[in-house]
């Protein structure tokens, strides 16, 4: 009897395989050099071979964008090639948004995001939009110099579960005080979790916010702890 062939192992969808982490390097790749087109058709890719939109986000796009941001800190790169990252962000987004949303039956919640008044810097907001969408959250991007008018009507508007507040300077973090107390003044029971360099546990306790996210990584688990605590609560 001829023996059975050795059969090939087949590789689990979703694995972490070496072919795995040089699709995650190649879409990080794509952020850096600003390349919409390709940066698309990786996340397609990636999609196919049954990479989590999660960790296309996180160790691909997101990576990207952060290698970005710290070369703009070095002045490595320029505002130009910043807007250029986050408009090939977009393209891949694009690919994985309907992805994130679809079987789910509905978005697991609805955060309205910004950059407060007076701070016109968006790159740690922006990865953190990617990775709270990539979460399978729908994130109303309010974009940089947001009024707390402004974040309130659309978290009204939208039926917002959270509101999150950027700021990079330390000239603005007042604005993220100011937010916090027209929410108050308002009525609203909806929390607001702030963030940015400048930012900290302290100053989120000071001013009464609902939390605090020191990074993109953090901020997906703090929002899925506040809607924890509103279900329980009955919200």
């Amino acid at each position: 009897m001829r023996p059975a062939a050795a059969q090939r192992p087949r590789t689990r969808r979703g694995e972490n395989t070496a072919a795995d982490s040089k699709l995650m390097e190649d879409l990080k790749q794509s952020i850096v050099h600003t390349q919409p087109d390709r940066a698309a058709q990786l996340a397609r890719r990636a999609l196919d071979r049954g990479c989590a939109p999660a960790d296309i986000i996180d160790r691909g796009l997101g990576a990207g964008m952060k290698q970005i941001g710290d070369d703009f800190n070095a002045g490595k790169v320029y505002l130009p090639q910043i807007l250029a990252a986050s408009k090939t962000m977009d393209a891949a987004l694009e690919v994985l948004i309907p992805v994130m949303a679809h079987g789910r039956g509905a978005y697991r919640g609805t955060v309205v995001m910004g950059s407060v008044q007076g701070d016109i810097h968006e790159i740690g907001k922006n990865v953190c939009v990617a990775m709270l969408r990539g979460a399978g959250y729908r994130v109303v991007d309010l974009g940089a110099d947001v009024s707390p008018q402004t974040f309130i009507e659309t978290t009204v508007r939208e039926h917002a579960d959270v509101i999150a507040a950027s700021a990079l300077m330390t000239t603005t973090l007042f604005a993220q005080q100011d937010l916090v107390r027209w929410l108050a003044e308002d009525g609203s029971k909806v929390p607001a979790i702030i963030g940015g360099a400048p930012c900290s546990q302290a100053w989120c306790d000071e001013i009464g916010a609902a939390g605090y996210s020191a990074s993109a990584g953090e901020i997906v688990p703090l929002v899925d702890r506040l809607l924890e605590q509103a279900r329980e609560h009955g919200a």
